[in-house]
């Protein structure tokens, strides 16, 4: 397909530059997967009033690390690192990192990096489109992994970033539904951009589907019926890349590293067998679950794997029968499985509702639920 039938008008203002101050206070859209029938609009906190009965729900527990280091090289001149992946450790001190980076200019391979508290780094290789591979040293006493911890920041999306330059923090998100109409508090985003069921450090991006959910809401889910499973997918910087190409089929996706669980496995299987609904929180759950599928002939086996998976519309779906996504940029690659997964018409035109509703898009904005199973 042709990467322009992917895209739609987005006013500026329903970008969300902040989340709403109660995690379930999103917005939430309920459109149905094999039907043009009217949109519902609700509240995230309600979406157990639409969920198949016994659904088993998947999340994504990956967390999100402070992946953004900003430091200087010895000409004073600002450099950003974004890591991306750690490939070895020759001790707790000194760690080998790929990173995307910005600043270098024409510096070559051996230029040093220094970054507040002492930590440094040494680019030992330099790829295409800033890729880097540097040495990271803590100064004595002091770990790679915890100066990370203490000095990183939160690599929030671009596009988050350019509109808190138009929506200062305390005003009322744009579109704000009337239970988060109130001012929104300042946000920490090491604790916002992050779901709360969030384990395995290695993300440089939220499964933003996961940011709506409470622990209240988790606990009332399973009061009602309902099975949660996890996995993790760790989100690589791919996620925020265009697609370059006119036709979609010639996209090449970033592998992503990914594990199941034996616990959900069993999950699955039983859920399948019985029939009930396996509902992905997510694109990255979608992703996980079909890649483990096709590399099991159908059969979501437990075990780890990396996969670059790209899902368009004719895409087969051997697993999922139901997702919770957000809203998703024109001409993205989420905003395609998303289409694969409901069709492109129906897609576009639920998102044509939600614009004209006054939902939030993106990362922090509103919520969709694609019904499948009757």
């Amino acid at each position: 397909m042709d990467v322009s039938d992917f895209d739609f008008f987005l006013p500026s203002e329903r970008i969300a530059a902040y989340p709403v101050a109660q995690r379930d206070a999103s917005a939430l859209l309920v459109m149905n997967r094999w039907k043009d029938d009217p949109v519902t609009l609700s509240n995230f906190s309600q979406i157990g009033s639409y969920l198949p009965p016994r659904s088993l729900l998947v999340l994504n527990d990956t967390r999100v690390f402070p992946a953004r280091l900003r430091g200087t090289k010895a000409t004073g001149a600002q450099v950003e690192l974004l890591l991306t992946g750690k490939l070895a450790a020759e001790s707790a001190a000194v760690e080998e990192w790929e990173a995307l980076s910005r600043g270098l200019g024409r510096s070559r391979s051996g230029v040093e990096i220094a970054f507040p508290g002492g930590l440094r780094a040494v680019v030992t290789a330099r790829g295409e489109r800033g890729a880097v591979r540097a040495r990271l040293l803590a100064p004595a006493g002091e770990t790679v992994g915890g100066m990370i911890e203490r000095i990183g920041e939160v690599p929030l999306p671009p596009y988050i970033v350019a509109a808190r330059a138009g929506q200062p923090a305390g005003e009322p998100p744009t579109g704000a539904t009337s239970a988060a109409a109130a001012p929104t508090p300042p946000i920490d985003d090491r604790e916002r951009y992050q779901t709360v069921y969030a384990r395995t450090s290695g993300a440089v991006a939220a499964p933003t589907a996961g940011l709506h959910f409470t622990d209240a809401l988790l606990t009332s889910l399973g009061d009602s019926g309902h099975e949660v499973a996890r996995l993790t997918l760790h989100v690589g910087p791919g996620t925020f890349r265009p697609v370059t190409v006119e036709d979609t089929s010639q996209h090449l996706m970033d592998s992503e590293w990914y594990t199941v669980p034996p616990e959900t496995a069993e999950a699955i299987g039983r859920a399948r067998a019985a029939g009930r609904a396996v509902v992905a929180v997510g694109t990255t759950v979608v992703r996980t679950l079909e890649a483990a599928a096709r590399a099991g002939e159908g059969t979501v086996r437990a075990g780890e794997g990396r996969t670059n998976l790209f899902l368009e519309p004719g895409a087969i779906f051997h697993v999922v029968t139901d997702l919770i996504t957000n809203f998703h940029l024109p001409r993205s690659t989420l905003l395609m499985l998303v289409a694969a997964f409901a069709g492109r018409e129906r897609v576009l035109a639920a998102y044509g509702e939600a614009i004209r509703a006054g939902l939030r898009f993106y990362s922090y904005g509103d919520a969709m639920f694609i019904r499948g199973t009757p």
